[in-house]
């Protein structure tokens, strides 16, 4: 007998799926666990598996685009039997739709000073040398444009051969252009134009919002807003942190130490001597955590993800360091399991390394509070009685109202202050 196959809920915060790519063709024999396809959740891309035994008979949306939980996506069948009335009863929620566009239905990308856009739920896509279309992820578009590199070059290495931002990256390596750091200045001149040109409205085009992105925006509406944020900044000597982390890749030249590391150890110890701040609001109550839970917000081409350290007060800055980048990496690949980046107590946001010397993040709901850091910088500073050029960083912590106090914020951030200019502490306290 006929069965749908539903958009399956993939994650906790899951509300929708995008489809990432089918592994089964219609027509193709599939056996019960058997991978169905690849899901784009709001952070990871996930495998679907069949759940019953037969012949994938009819794909009802295509790769790229979005469904509810529950909707139909394809139907399974034996490969002679009638779903003409199974077909009709989802009509209603999904449309059957090709799987693949010919060369014809979507030509590769030209030059224009048109009104273009992307339709929603579909890719920015083109051809590539050997004719086969190209899944090209937005932040790669733009890329290649800025460098000026030919999509139809680059072979993606994401899924279904999507052209991702390493892929670019890579591309600009071998190209020898900078693939990191400072964006490339490009020259301020005039170029030929035509009068339209110049004083009609801009051309543009629309992109899809990818899963991740669209489940930030809901947790923003519904953090800002409706939770009482107030603000506390702290400016901290990073000198003697300074020198900690310089002497500790000297003697481990292979663990990298970043001074986001160094960070992390310290919140988690302060957040066991303050346990107020280490909470989270749940409606009829206050929930306080016994081990320091710390979410460390990395950013992704498809958006901020953060995945987590468990119970970091009881690990080694060496063993944080190496953990950090693990998750970090499976992040960006979008390989981090549910657990690992739902359910944190606390959360970090650097982002000094791109120059910002202070800021304010958004609270992640049910958190009581997020700690946002700036650039460690040298700067002229009155110590021991004379002027000196010391390593100074300032750190904004983000508090619901609803769960910390202000003296309570500002005793945590006291704390943290206090280990960071003596980071011996640490130490002392193992």
């Amino acid at each position: 007998m006929a069965t749908q196959v539903v958009m399956p809920k993939l994650s906790p915060t899951m509300e929708e799926g995008q489809l990432s790519r089918w592994l089964k063709k219609e027509g193709d024999k599939v056996s019960m666990g058997e991978p169905l396809a690849e899901i784009d959740t709001d952070k990871a891309t996930m495998e679907m598996q069949a759940l019953s035994n037969g012949v994938l008979r009819k794909i009802l949306i295509r790769e790229g685009e979005s469904a509810p939980l529950g909707q139909a996506i394809a139907i399974i069948g034996t490969a002679d039997e009638d779903i003409s009335a199974l077909l009709t009863s989802v009509s209603g929620s999904a449309k059957a739709v090709p799987v693949a566009a010919s060369k014809t239905e979507e030509p590769a990308p030209q030059a224009t000073t048109s009104h273009t856009s992307v339709p929603t739920g579909g890719k920015p896509s083109a051809f590539s040398q050997d004719g086969v279309r190209q899944l090209i992820s937005p932040i790669a578009a733009r890329m290649a444009a800025d460098a000026g590199i030919n999509l139809r070059s680059i072979q993606g290495s994401g899924p279904g051969g999507r052209v991702v931002k390493r892929d670019v990256e890579a591309a600009l390596g071998a190209k020898g252009a900078p693939a990191k750091g400072a964006p490339r200045l490009r020259p301020i001149a005039a170029a030929p134009h035509s009068p339209a040109a110049v004083y009609g409205p801009s051309s543009f085009h629309d992109e899809p919002l990818s899963e991740m992105r669209r489940t930030i925006a809901r947790r923003l509406v519904t953090s800002l807003g409706p939770v009482p944020h107030f603000f506390l900044t702290s400016e901290i000597d990073m000198e003697r942190a300074a020198d900690l982390r310089a002497s500790i890749n000297e003697l481990y030249p292979d663990t990298k130490l970043s001074i986001n590391d160094i960070i992390t150890k310290v919140v988690a110890a302060a957040l066991i001597q303050h346990p107020q701040v280490n909470a989270s609001f749940q409606d009829k109550t206050v929930r306080y955590y016994d081990h320091a839970d710390l979410a460390i917000a990395v950013a992704t081409e498809n958006g901020l993800i953060t995945p987590i350290v468990r119970s970091a007060e009881l690990k080694g800055v060496l063993e944080i360091a190496a953990e950090v980048r693990e998750l970090a990496t499976r992040a960006r690949s979008r390989k981090l399991k549910p657990e690992e980046y739902t359910g944190a107590s606390f959360s970090i946001s650097n982002l000094g390394m791109f120059g910002i010397d202070e800021f304010t993040a958004v609270i992640n709901p049910p958190e009581g509070a997020i700690l946002a850091i700036g650039a460690m910088t040298p700067k002229p500073v009155a110590h021991e009685g004379q002027i000196a050029i010391r390593q100074r960083m300032r750190v904004t912590m983000s508090c619901d109202h609803r769960v910390v106090d202000g003296a309570v914020g500002a005793q945590f951030l006291q704390t943290l202050k206090q280990i960071l200019e003596n980071p011996v502490y640490l130490f002392l306290s193992q």
